[in-house]
């Protein structure tokens, strides 16, 4: 994406693909997302602050004869991200849950940040074959990690409330 000369990009996450699949080990996502961090985002990380961004899935049993009102969600999880940069060393650092990793480029964190591989979501007792269950799937920044005043300024800002819309699609095992 190329910005206007003179205007600022804004930032989005979008889910390009998602799946899932069962394999010996369970349930596994695969998920790929588009993110633009933008030029807010982007000079916030050079100045320093970190940013948080959560991926957020689940697996729902419907029950339309209750008209959706009692769902059962066989599977959730939320996985956390955390990305900063290092004026000292010159290197951004993402971290993924308490797994640690440095990386030279911005670009290069936010390609590693936009893959979800091999995700365990359930076991395969979890689920029955042949049924038919809803995933939905989303990647967002956390605002409530910011500091405060950033907080009190993402109230309405679409620089810092970027969020993917919810995608969702139906798995049958």
């Amino acid at each position: 994406m190329t910005a206007a000369p003179g205007r600022a990009s804004e930032p989005a996450i979008h889910v390009r693909s998602a799946d899932v699949s069962v394999t010996t080990d369970g349930a596994v996502l695969d998920a790929n997302f588009q993110i633009d961090l933008g030029d807010t985002l982007e000079e916030a990380l050079a100045k320093g602050l970190s940013l948080h961004f959560v991926a957020e899935f689940e697996l729902i049993y419907e029950r339309w004869y209750l008209l959706n009102l009692w769902n059962r969600t066989i599977a959730s999880f939320e996985l956390r991200y955390r990305l900063n940069y290092n004026a000292l060393t010159r290197q951004y650092r993402l971290t993924v849950g308490s797994l640690t990793q440095n990386v030279e480029t911005l670009a290069d964190a936010v390609q590693t940040m936009a893959r979800i591989r091999n995700q365990v979501i359930a076991s395969r007792d979890d689920l029955k074959p042949g049924q038919d269950y809803t995933a939905q799937l989303r990647l967002r920044i956390d605002p409530k990690q910011l500091p405060k005043p950033f907080q009190i300024s993402s109230i309405g800002s679409k620089s810092w409330n970027v969020s993917s819309e919810w995608y969702r699609w139906t798995v049958r095992p």
